[in-house]
């Protein structure tokens, strides 16, 4: 596959303390992510692939179409962001992934999403809001 788009990938994560239950092992984050076209053609998000690895050495792949249900067209210049969620079995791990993508000329490439940290201990507490959005009930769901 070519990669001549160059999407530029951000991050930011948050611990979900309200959403979360410790001695279950039950660990909630909340991640937005910010896609930005810094290439010179338009191109879509197709689907993404998550490898997401919990502290004790257990790591599970996510495959999928888009991203929270769109496949964005990002036209040079233009951004893309959503806010997602996902759970793991210890208080800390990370997520490490890549978009799959394709130019309006039908090249496929992929975009890599670095490797980012989920830390139940990091200081930053969740706006209010973002932890109301993305209120879901407990249990082993993981939203990607």
């Amino acid at each position: 596959m070519a990669n001549s788009i160059p999407f530029h990938v951000d991050v930011r994560t948050q611990y979900l303390p309200e959403q979360s239950r410790p001695a279950q092992g039950l660990y909630r984050f909340a991640y937005t992510i910010r896609i930005t076209n810094s290439g010179p053609q338009a191109g879509q998000v197709i689907a993404r692939h998550w490898w997401i690895r919990h502290d004790d050495g257990q790591t599970e792949q996510v495959r999928g179409l888009g991203v929270v249900g769109a496949q964005p067209l990002l036209k040079p210049g233009e951004t893309f962001e959503y806010t997602s969620a996902c759970q793991l079995r210890t208080p800390t791990g990370a997520m490490r992934g890549y978009y799959l993508c394709v130019t309006e000329e039908g090249q496929v490439f992929e975009s890599p999403i670095a490797e980012f940290t989920l830390d139940a201990y990091a200081r930053e507490r969740p706006d209010a809001a973002l932890a109301r959005e993305l209120s879901l009930p407990p249990g082993p769901r993981v939203l990607h």
